[in-house]
């Protein structure tokens, strides 16, 4: 029996849209990061672009569990003397909280020459309307099971 490899020409891409209202960051992150690599995809390929493309809605109404809106930070230098900034996350979320989502999904991607093309399938919007209703997009639920 043959290994199979996938080629850049049978990968096929569905859509997906997550709601970020429904679970913290961290559930949604893992879940976009595994949509966005195609690991759940009988015909993955590590050196293949096998992923899917993510919507993410409901940014704005971001949740995370403990007191992690007060306690997480993200930093950010300018590299002169001084120079690094932070901001809390619900500092960022006030500001976009878009970029939020956006930094903990890359963060959970692998890190190499496929991260950026991966990124660039993903979308987040802060209210519940988007403008990929043409693509039909499966709607995944992820619920935070207790």
């Amino acid at each position: 029996m043959k290994t199979y490899s996938a080629k850049p020409t049978d990968v096929v891409r569905a859509w997906y849209v997550i709601d970020a209202s429904e679970a913290p960051i961290g559930r949604i992150s893992t879940r976009a990061a595994t949509l966005l690599t195609g690991k759940a995809k009988p015909q993955f390929t590590k050196h293949i672009d096998c992923g899917d493309h993510v919507i993410v809605i409901n940014a704005d109404k971001l949740v995370a569990t403990g007191d992690k809106f007060e306690k997480k930070m993200y930093y950010r230098h300018s590299h002169f003397p001084g120079g690094l900034k932070e901001i809390s996350l619900a500092k960022q979320v006030e500001k976009d909280a878009s970029q939020a989502i956006i930094h903990a999904i890359r963060g959970m991607l692998p890190v190499n020459k496929l991260r950026d093309d991966r990124l660039a399938r993903l979308r987040v919007y802060n209210g519940s309307d988007h403008k990929h209703e043409a693509q039909q997009p499966i709607s995944i639920s992820i619920k935070d099971v207790k």
